[in-house]
């Protein structure tokens, strides 16, 4: 007998979709969280609660609870739940991205931001937060004494809303995202922001990636609401692991070779790449503009290097990350219209979703850029060197949480030195070849000496810490 264990995110860990045919398609869950959350879901008795997504997964949500397999081959039961369409945009679009991502990466632009009305999005906000958590809540009630264990920046509200119907109910939420200090949060309406802290109160623990993101809630919840000790006990830093094993046989797949092959094929005698999301945080136009730099101040590169730049896109419906998306396309042609000449692009930009294309990249690096304004870890700067065979550098941020952990093998850059992300190229472009190996194989210690299955394990034994399972 597995022990019970509810989970609840806005996206699921499954996807749905209709065929040609007709016929119900199971898509696997993208994103590091899915990720991480499989050990649990292999080890417990899990129902997982999740936002339905279109149209298919509201005709799913309708008939209930259904059974789902993980890729390990363990059972677990997944409960879609619907909301209204005009709230969820509210919610998603307006309050959730824009405002709190935005704001917890440092995004915020007090020159151009409008001071908007957010109350219906935070309304929004609450009532997508309570559909969700009254979900929890039944699932939980089938599983009495279960540890219930809440996800990331769009489920602030929900462990207060469980707390209230359920005192006893033992709650464990970890956030994905940078927290940052009280002033960044002063942009916002001070009742929206202490009850965003409020509703993480209401958990028993609460884990980050850092020490730095721990402290700056630890200093939040003091200044905002005089229950900085109360905080100081309810939180830990955890930061999330790779399974390295799993990701080495992925990368070994048949689907990557054929991609390694393809870019073997145009391939530069020096490959600088970049993996993200066409998000503003991922700061792809500053990274495009350095390497620009870098071409300005070394004409002997030209026709030697080029930028691999392999971009996910990321939440185009809502506006300030379309615009970030053509700001991107806009800067890489901007550099690739000074420098370019017959046979050679610097920039190769390919924006499309290709997980095995950014695989087969990561054995090929001589050096990998890494620069986000601020990310609360970067599971690539973890995972692109378990693969690398050219012994790549990587050039971090230091706002990244991963530096953190891996940041004194790596060439730490400030996200908004242009300047200086360039010198960092140059540098790691030179650096001796015993020191890159050095580098990249102290980083691949780091990360496999951090077990996905510990992590996993750990925040469930900071809940049972403060919250001990009731007595069978």
């Amino acid at each position: 007998m597995r022990d019970p264990l509810v989970l609840v995110s806005n996206r699921g860990p499954v996807g749905f979709r209709r065929n040609r045919d007709g016929a119900l398609d199971t898509v696997r869950g993208a994103g590091g969280l899915v990720a991480a959350l499989g050990p649990l879901v292999d080890r417990h008795d899990v129902a997982w609660v999740a936002s339905a997504m279109g149209d298919v997964e509201r005709d799913i949500a309708a008939q209930g609870t259904r059974d789902e397999r993980s890729e390990a081959g363990s059972d677990f039961r997944l409960r879609l739940v619907t909301h209204d369409p005009d709230v969820y945009a509210d919610f998603y679009t307006v309050l959730a991205n824009p405002v709190l991502w935005f704001v917890q990466h440092g995004l915020w632009d007090l020159k151009q931001d409008p001071g908007a009305d957010l109350t219906r999005p935070w309304e929004a906000y609450v009532a997508v937060n309570r559909t969700l958590a009254a979900a929890a809540v039944e699932e939980l009630d089938r599983r009495p004494g279960a540890p219930l264990f809440v996800q990331d920046y769009h489920l602030y509200r929900a462990p207060a809303q469980i707390r209230q119907a359920r005192p006893e109910a033992r709650i464990a939420h970890f956030v994905h995202i940078p927290w940052v200090g009280p002033d960044a949060w002063s942009v916002l309406p001070r009742p929206l922001v202490n009850a965003v802290h409020e509703g993480l109160l209401a958990c028993d623990s609460v884990g980050f990636h850092t020490e730095r993101w721990r402290a700056a809630f630890v200093e939040c919840c003091e200044a905002l609401l005089g229950r900085g000790a109360e905080a100081e006990q309810r939180t830990h830093a955890n930061p999330i692991a790779v399974d390295a094993e799993g990701f080495a046989a992925l990368g070994a797949s048949v689907g990557v070779d054929e991609r390694r092959e393809a870019l073997r094929e145009h391939r530069p005698e020096v490959l600088i790449l970049r993996v993200d999301r066409t998000d503003p945080s991922k700061n792809a136009v500053r990274g495009f503009e350095a390497f620009g730099l870098l071409l300005e101040r070394d004409p002997s590169l030209h026709g030697r290097v080029e930028l691999l730049a392999l971009l996910d896109p990321s939440r185009q419906q809502i506006p300030e990350y379309a615009a970030y998306r053509r700001a991107t396309e806009e800067a890489a042609e901007t550099v690739n219209a000074r420098f370019a000449r017959p046979g050679w692009n610097p920039i190769r930009l390919d924006v499309r979703d290709d997980f095995l294309a950014s695989l087969a990249a990561y054995h090929e690096f001589d050096v990998l850029l890494v620069n986000p304004v601020m990310d609360g870890l970067n599971l690539v700067a973890k995972e692109a060197p378990l693969l690398n065979e050219r012994d790549g550098v990587l050039v971090l941020s230091r706002q990244a949480g991963a530096y953190e952990e891996i940041g004194e093998w790596t060439i730490g850059v400030d996200p908004l030195d242009v300047p200086g992300q360039a010198e960092a190229l140059a540098r790691a472009l030179v650096l001796p070849a015993p020191e890159r190996r050095r580098r990249l194989e102290r980083i691949r210690a780091s990360a496999r000496s951090h077990d996905l299955d510990a992590w996993a394990e750990r925040e469930l034994a900071e809940l049972e810490e403060r919250a001990p399972a009731p007595a069978r």
